[in-house]
């Protein structure tokens, strides 16, 4: 928890390169720490919309949802919560994906949400580290602002008791240039490798090119 208190910290003076209006750029690190509230999803969701206004249909029904409050960051919260992914960038493009165990696929890290996350971003890079062993003292946000947010059914998983749900799910850019895979978390995930652009961008979609196209300075 220390090392990444020290990268949150030092993620909240970094500036990114990207060129994006002033309000894609919202706060990450707040003075207390406090519970990722509704009002923070709300707020990464505008800022996304403020950038992708093209998804605002996309994402209609979860605007919705939250405006009608209910705890979105439990992972008890039915028929949706949110869960934050990662998609981190090294050297020439080539792109840390994981072969989830449960899903049976293969994608970019991510999970629900802890009672001690404190931001979004944060969240991110905690699944991000817990998944993959990454060193987070060697990862870097690449912008700010999510760069895919999401929302998808998922079935119904009888031995965690949770019916047929809907995640939002928040994404979040970042960068490295020494970071490596270390001891990964078997029990959600089987593997986890650097894949080339090309072959990320068929596996997981259009939300790649949008992970290493805002690059970040490194250190």
């Amino acid at each position: 928890m220390r090392f990444l208190r020290s990268w949150l910290c030092r993620v909240s003076s970094l500036k990114s390169e990207q060129v994006v209006p002033g309000s894609c750029v919202p706060g990450l690190v707040r003075g207390q720490p406090v519970a990722i509230s509704d009002s923070d999803i709300s707020s990464a969701l505008s800022a996304y919309l403020e950038c992708y206004p093209d998804e605002a249909a996309l994402l209609s029904e979860p605007v919705q949802l939250l405006s009608q409050g209910g705890d979105f960051a439990s992972r008890r919260n039915f028929p949706m919560h949110v869960t934050a992914g990662a998609l981190l960038v090294r050297g020439d493009a080539g792109i840390l994906l994981v072969e989830h165990r449960a899903y049976g696929i293969t994608l970019q890290p991510g999970g629900h949400l802890e009672p001690t996350d404190t931001t979004l971003i944060g969240a991110a890079v905690r699944e991000l580290a817990e998944e993959t062993g990454v060193d987070p003292g060697k990862v870097f946000p690449a912008s700010q602002t999510p760069v895919y947010i999401e929302y998808g059914r998922v079935p119904a998983r009888p031995a965690k008791d949770e019916p047929d749900h809907y995640h939002l799910d928040i994404g979040y850019s970042f960068v490295t240039a020494h970071a490596d895979v270390g001891r990964i978390q078997e029990s959600e995930v089987r593997g986890a490798a650097w894949y080339p652009l090309a072959v990320a961008e068929r596996l997981v979609g259009h939300r790649i090119a949008r992970a290493v196209s805002a690059p970040a300075r490194i250190g």
